[in-house]
């Protein structure tokens, strides 16, 4: 089986280390491809490769913005030709259902779309400045922030890879990527559509590894001028003390434990499907998961027996067969789910549904597990404090609508929360006091590229998608124009 390379300056290179990796697939157990296993000498050389394509001839940073808006069209129109190759690849790579994986490659193509046509549009403000140094104009224009290092997981593979390279390349920086060392088959898919299209050598680098090798090396590096990560909250603090040796710039899009809260006047059946969403699309595997369901106390009982009945009815199985749930990632994650199960039987919260692994038919050999649901929890619980990133559910009642907002904010995460209600008055209060950054009225995990995304608190720092996620990939320089060049100023005549 061929060993799937690096991609530095142009060129598919294996590691210097002559090490491979088994990629293995979550459904079934079998091996899917090797790929090859970077070191920091990898790293520096795809660092080098970046930072002599922006700061030597620069072609990619000197292109008009419609020049770069070509290339990320070509991207998306290649893509579009090899959907169906792309969103199999990251089924059988992640175990997510077929069906989530397209959806994942259409929103990529889109993303590569919209900041295409958003790149030539105007930037930058005019000002109007005191006059004390004689007729000036001030203006301000974006450039591109320079050698950008980008780390993704692994749960949403290609889409979480185009989040940070289409705006990343629309600003006309160049990149060097990591992503996750357990799911990177569509991301070399990714370059390899990069290659065809032509983007000029060094503009965006591939590096395959794990995150203590690699990724530790552009977190430190001189040369690297912004890094840029999506994943645990513990590997970000890490990455910020890392990046602060030369102060570049940091996004960090981290954890969650987002909270859906449910009043007693929802419309009962949508507000259930909005549940089922937000905690067991993508088996849970989801940093915006609305994990907590806080629910007004007149109706959990109604609300439970619905849920744990359409959660007793959910199919899993392999990502190809299209079940209503995948596989989690590996056999590591989905113990460390059964764990976080096996603290919630202890602390005393009451399972109502799921709580193990399912092994029948054709299931036997990959890591699933059941839909799980806990009712009666408590705040301290460590289901419900930290971040279990698995199909599971922690149940808290209120009686008050201070006392949900409470319950809400009572995270040390801020990235996502949901309210259902049918008061829009009330909706909006609620929502007003929610300390995340990524909101839902009456949903949960609906997502745009043309809107930001991040989180408050130890959900990170910084916004993709949108405007602002363009913004995040460019320096504001500031200029000033003496217009009348031949007057003096008479500063020093007194």
């Amino acid at each position: 089986m061929e060993v799937l390379k690096n991609y530095i300056n142009g060129e598919w290179v294996e590691s210097v280390t002559g090490r491979k990796r088994e990629i293995i697939c979550p459904s079934n157990g079998e091996l899917l491809a090797y790929t090859t296993e970077s070191n920091e000498e990898d790293a520096k050389a795809a660092i080098k490769a970046a930072k002599e394509a922006f700061y030597g001839e620069g072609v990619f940073r000197r292109m008009a913005a419609v020049e770069r808006s070509a290339y990320l069209l070509k991207i998306a129109d290649l893509m579009e030709e090899r959907a169906e190759e792309l969103a199999k690849t990251d089924t059988l790579d992640n175990g997510k259902p077929l069906r989530e994986a397209e959806g994942d490659v259409s929103d990529a193509i889109e993303c590569f779309r919209y900041y295409a046509g958003l790149i030539d549009k105007p930037t930058g403000g005019v000002y109007d400045v005191n006059q004390g140094f004689g007729p000036m104009q001030t203006y301000t224009v974006h450039e591109p922030v320079g050698v950008c290092a980008q780390i993704t997981p692994w749960n949403y593979p290609l889409l979480m890879a185009v989040w940070k390279l289409a705006p990343a390349l629309a600003a006309g920086n160049c990149v060097v990527f990591k992503p996750s060392e357990h799911a990177p088959l569509s991301t070399i898919k990714l370059f390899e559509i990069f290659h065809e299209a032509g983007l000029p050598k060094g503009t965006a680098n591939l590096v395959l590894g794990n995150g203590p090798e690699v990724g530790a090396v552009f977190a430190e590096s001189e040369d690297v001028d912004m890094i840029t990560f999506t994943g645990s909250t513990r590997t970000g603090q890490s990455i910020a003390k890392a990046a602060a040796g030369n102060l570049k710039k940091v996004g960090l899009e981290l954890g969650g434990k987002s909270p859906l809260v449910v009043f007693a006047d929802c419309a009962l059946d949508a507000a259930v499907e909005w549940a089922m969403i937000g905690i067991f699309f993508n088996a849970g595997q989801v940093c915006a998961a609305t994990s907590r369901l806080i629910i007004e106390e007149s109706i959990k009982d109604e609300f439970l027996e619905k849920l744990v009945q359409k959660a007793n009815a959910i199919t899993l199985g392999p990502g190809m067969n299209n079940p209503d749930m995948g596989a989690i990632i590996t056999e590591a994650q989905m113990n460390k789910i059964l764990d976080y199960i096996e603290s919630g039987k202890q602390e005393g919260a009451t399972l109502l549904c799921g709580g193990e692994r399912y092994t029948e038919g054709s299931c036997k050999d990959g890591f699933f597990i059941k839909p799980t649901i806990f009712d009666n929890c408590t705040k301290d619980m460590r289901i419900v404090k930290e971040e279990i990133f698995g199909p599971v559910l922690s149940v808290l009642t209120f009686k008050t609508e201070e006392e949900a907002i409470a319950l809400a904010n009572d995270t040390e995460y801020g990235l996502a929360g949901a309210v259902i209600t049918k008061d829009g008055a009330r909706a909006l209060r609620v929502m007003k006091e929610l300390r995340a950054g990524i909101t839902w009225i009456n949903c949960s995990q609906p997502t745009f590229c043309q809107a930001p995304w991040g989180g408050y608190k130890k959900s990170g720092v910084g916004r993709e998608l949108g405007i602002h996620g363009l913004e995040e990939y460019q320096e504001v320089k500031q200029v000033n124009i003496n217009l009348n060049p031949e007057a003096q100023v008479g500063w020093f005549e007194h």
